[in-house]
């Protein structure tokens, strides 16, 4: 099936993507953000299971994985979507929006009671290695109190401290602390990354999110393509070097699949 946000099923605590027959695949939002951040945008991905391997929690295992494999450009020039005029999608006090920019660029915030979180934001360009560099080592995090909830619920069954960054009252449970400072709204740039690719391209516009999660982001999605006026298919070659850098002309494939 295609990883887009059209087949999106299911965003209530991960991305789940589905097709005709039925067949579904959640949490691929990791991988997804990886993906991007490795500049693949050619790739056939085959599991045999419901759900993309949590690994780590985050997405430094499949940009591990991408690396190993090495990087083929295809002698086809990519296209991106360039975002022509915001676009909003607001539920409560959050919010998701696109907004017109060179390049790609994402800023979220978050705000938790939790003496641990409480408001944190990030903002930064993502091109020239800033994913690998900054985000894709943050890992998705939850509550100790809502563990026995989510199993309840037959969800969460494999998930750990080997997984996850768990908080616990004014503390984190997890051995060696935090991988940064503020890893849990870098967490949620990684999430939204990874959602945004499902727009089947490399979006050329920006990215706000405040309390923002996967249904928001999708939801984001939608409204900007149904707005026709909001969005413009392009070729790369136009700007691609000068908004994402020289490495972001050619199409580009894991070495492995054209072995």
């Amino acid at each position: 099936m295609a990883a887009s946000f059209e087949n999106v099923t299911d965003s209530s605590l991960c991305t789940t993507i589905a097709n005709a027959d039925g067949v579904r695949v959640s949490t691929i939002e990791h991988l997804m953000a990886a993906l991007f951040g490795c500049g693949i945008d050619n790739a056939l991905i085959e599991i045999d299971g419901p759900e993309i391997p949590i690994m780590d929690g985050s997405a430094a295992p499949f940009v591990f994985l991408i690396e190993c494999a090495g990087v083929v450009d295809q002698n086809v020039v990519r296209d991106v979507i360039r975002v022509l005029h915001p676009v909003e999608s607001r539920t409560g006090d959050a919010f998701a929006r696109l907004s017109p920019a060179d390049g790609f660029s994402v800023a979220f915030e978050i705000d938790y009671e939790s003496p641990v979180i409480g408001h944190q934001e990030c903002a930064m360009a993502l091109h020239n290695g800033a994913f690998k560099s900054e985000i894709c080592r943050a890992r998705t995090f939850g509550f100790a109190h809502e563990v026995d909830a989510l199993r309840a619920r037959g969800l969460a069954q494999g998930g750990s401290l080997d997984n996850a960054v768990v908080v616990s009252g004014d503390a984190i449970l997890n051995d060696g602390g935090l991988r940064y400072r503020d890893e849990f709204v870098r967490h949620k740039v990684l999430d939204s990354v990874g959602d945004l690719y499902l727009a089947g391209a490399r979006l050329v516009g920006h990215f706000h999110g405040v309390r923002s999660g996967h249904a928001l982001n999708h939801q984001l999605l939608r409204d900007f393509f149904a707005d026709r006026t909001a969005w413009r298919r392009e070729s790369s070659a136009e700007t691609e070097e000068a908004e994402f850098g020289a490495d972001w002309g050619d199409v580009r494939v894991p070495a492995a699949a054209i072995a």
